[in-house]
């Protein structure tokens, strides 16, 4: 039995906003023994985050494409969940146009504006922090 406990979104959020490799490898190996609905979503996000932090070519395609697959498929089985929508909007933003995931940029901007409210305090929080410095989503669309 691996001592997982709760997942802690909060330390997600801050390892999606600025955490390094190393962080990134903890969090998903943290999420290989979670239980929780939303493992494929999470784990696909870290892994294009991931991505863009790895110097081979051949390596940050590896991993986005990796984690793209995870994520969509946790995406498709909760296609209404506004979380999943802020995630896949962070990751977008911030895809190189050669791997062609920006095509929902606007849809997941209005989704999250319209859905804002529905959003835990902590999710609703790392949107908050997130629009400060997006160029799509702005604090006060929120």
């Amino acid at each position: 039995m691996h001592p997982f406990q709760d997942f802690d979104r909060s330390a997600f959020y801050n390892i999606m906003r600025s955490g390094g490799i190393g962080e990134i490898n903890e969090e998903l190996n943290l999420l290989e023994y979670a239980s929780i609905k939303e493992k494929d979503v999470y784990t696909g996000a870290l892994l294009m985050k991931k991505a863009g932090l790895v110097h081979k070519p051949k390596d940050k395609l590896n991993f986005f494409k990796a984690g793209r697959i995870r994520f969509e498929t946790g995406f498709l089985s909760d296609s209404t969940n506004v979380e999943y929508h802020f995630l896949r909007l962070t990751i977008q933003e911030h895809a190189p146009n050669i791997v062609k995931y920006r095509g929902q940029l606007g849809n997941d901007t209005r989704y999250i504006q319209k859905y804002f409210k529905n959003l835990t305090s902590v999710v609703r929080q790392a949107v908050v922090d997130y629009s400060k410095t997006s160029k799509v989503l702005r604090p006060e669309d929120l």
